[in-house]
C-alpha cells in the first residue's frame, strides 16, 4: 500500500452527516445534528462503516423495525484507493442490493479530520428525489 493509504488506517468517529442538494447547495441533517457512527480502515485492506440517526428507539413492531432500517447504513468490504477516492467492493451490507457492488466515496483528509462525500445521485430522503450527495465528517479516535 502507498503512504497515502496508511493515513486512513484506524478508527474514525462520526461527527456529522449532512445531505447537500446539487442545484441549490442547500444542506440538511436528515438524521439529526449528532448521528452515531464509526468508520474503520484496516491495514489489511478491509473497511467497515456503521451510521445511525441521532434518535432511535427499540423496535418490536413492523413499523418500528422499518423505521430502524431507514435510519441505518452499514457495510463492509475490501477497499482500494484511487486518487482522492476510495472504492469498496461490498461483501456484507444492511442493504442486500449493495452486496457484490462497488461503492465509491471521495474524501479529504486533514490531519485527524476526514471528510467523506458520496457521488451525486438522486436523494431518496427528499421528496421528488432531487440530485444530491451525503457529506460525512469524521474525527480520528
Amino acid at each position: 500500500m502507498s503512504e497515502r493509504d496508511t493515513r486512513l488506517h484506524g478508527s474514525w468517529w462520526l461527527v456529522s452527516m449532512e445531505t447537500e442538494l446539487q442545484d441549490s447547495k442547500e444542506r440538511s441533517q436528515p438524521w439529526g445534528a449528532k448521528p452515531n457512527g464509526h468508520l474503520i480502515f484496516g491495514s489489511d485492506g478491509r473497511m467497515m462503516v456503521l451510521v445511525t440517526a441521532e434518535t432511535r428507539e427499540p423496535g418490536n413492531t413492523d413499523d418500528k423495525l422499518l423505521g430502524l432500517f431507514r435510519t441505518l447504513m452499514a457495510y463492509t468490504g475490501r477497499y482500494r484507493i484511487d486518487g482522492n477516492r476510495f472504492i469498496t467492493k461490498i461483501d456484507s451490507s444492511w442493504n442486500e442490493a449493495w452486496n457484490g457492488s462497488e461503492q465509491e466515496r471521495f474524501y479529504k483528509l486533514d490531519g485527524d479530520t476526514l471528510e467523506v462525500f458520496t457521488a451525486w445521485m438522486p436523494n431518496p430522503l427528499v421528496s421528488g428525489n432531487p440530485i444530491g450527495r451525503a457529506v460525512l465528517n469524521f474525527r480520528r479516535e
